[in-house]
């Protein structure tokens, strides 16, 4: 039978999500779990990527067991086992030929930023910037990214495709905590924050709306922008069209 969980995790606590010789992940650490309860190595796969000290509230893992239990029980078994940075939310049966990846319909990600005073308790779960942010000119800029572009300038490691879609980009702020949320069919390594960081850089007037514009339309021509921290960043939707 081959499943489907939707995981939160805290990713202050792991070495990002993709299993890795060595260190602590959040992978291994699903993984790990259903071996116990399967009495065998079982191997998974995600929807994607995030890095060591971004957040989820929505990841995508699937994976095979060869035993008889249903959705509620391995939910059970597998929170007893992961808890307490890592919870399941959701465990349901899909298609042998289901991919957690190739399937994907649209992805959020959400980066926050506290616009108040420094909180020591909220370091490893948002940017906290020591200057004022031009919140009007990050918007013009979270415009330019809007749509099918290349976004090689942005990306962090060599591919063979650096071209994708964001539908849209939206600013939220409430008591201080300004949410930037990102919709799109993928986003590449690094990529949301670097959109994070051209736009940051845009505010403190390091790069323009111009310099943004020639990044997307010349990818060919290497351009640096800064990139935001990973602890302001949460996964937080994967939605497939089968199971929407």
């Amino acid at each position: 039978m081959k499943y489907l969980i939707s995981i939160a995790y805290d990713g202050s606590k792991f070495y990002g999500f993709q299993r890795l010789h060595g260190h602590e992940s959040v992978q291994k650490k699903v993984e790990d779990a259903l071996s116990v309860i399967a009495k065998e190595k079982i191997e998974t796969k995600g929807a994607g990527r995030t890095d060591r000290g971004v957040h989820a509230s929505d990841q995508k893992v699937t994976f095979k067991l060869d035993i008889n239990i249903d959705e509620e029980h391995l939910k059970l078994a597998l929170n007893s086992l992961v808890a307490p940075y890592i919870y399941i939310r959701d465990v349901k049966t899909v298609p042998d030929d289901f991919h957690p990846r190739f399937n994907v319909l649209r992805k959020e990600y959400i980066y926050k930023i506290n616009l108040g005073e420094f909180n020591p308790l909220l370091y490893d779960y948002m940017f906290e910037p020591n200057y004022e942010l031009d919140i009007e000119k990050m918007k013009e800029c979270a415009k330019i990214f809007l749509g099918v572009h290349n976004f090689k300038n942005f990306t962090s490691g060599e591919r063979a495709n650096y071209e994708c879609i964001i539908y849209n980009i939206e600013f939220n702020k409430h008591n201080n905590i300004l949410e930037i949320k990102f919709i799109g069919k993928s986003f590449y390594r690094y990529m949301v924050r670097n959109l994070v960081g051209a736009m940051l850089d845009v505010s403190n007037k390091k790069a323009t709306l111009d310099d943004i514009k020639k990044a997307l339309e010349h990818p060919e021509i290497k351009r640096q922008f800064k990139t935001a921290i990973p602890s302001g960043l949460y996964l937080t939707k994967i939605e497939y069209e089968d199971l929407v």
